[in-house]
């Protein structure tokens, strides 16, 4: 169900050059709802194309996100592909720009944790569920 309701946001967001999709609205809410880009990883073993929506937060050039998986104890595929393959195709909005993927450093990841869990609060939620520390992952421009 979750990975035909992520199809179906990737084709409407792409449809609609973002104006469908571009914000998560939780539980109705309409203020300060985390913007959704598309993320597109070439699979480690298939060598095709995946696109996912995920939220992320900009800094400056940056695109911040974070591999929670919702708390679950494995890490979500599309950054098991970009660990194999950190080249990337970012789209928010309209625009699509080419960006290099890593992981987040531990000074990083500190700097960068609380402004994600202020951006989305159940981040926090995610990482008291699972033993796994939750990856923040930072695209930048090639």
């Amino acid at each position: 169900m979750l990975k035909r309701g992520s199809a179906f946001h990737v084709a409407i967001f792409k449809l609609t050059g973002g104006l469908i999709g571009r914000r998560f609205r939780m539980q109705g809410q309409i203020r300060n709802a985390p913007p959704v880009c598309l993320l597109t990883t070439i699979g480690r073993k298939s060598g095709t194309h995946r696109t996912v929506p995920l939220l992320y937060l900009k800094d400056g050039e940056r695109v911040i996100m974070v591999a929670s998986q919702g708390g679950m104890p494995r890490h979500p595929l599309w950054y098991l592909n970009l660990r194999a393959n950190p080249n990337v195709l970012v789209q928010i909005g309209r625009h699509r720009r080419p960006m290099r993927a890593r992981t987040a450093d531990e000074h990083e990841r500190a700097e960068l944790w609380p402004r994600l869990v202020e951006m989305y609060p159940p981040y926090d939620d995610y990482q008291s569920w699972t033993d796994r520390e939750i990856p923040v992952v930072i695209l930048e421009p090639v």
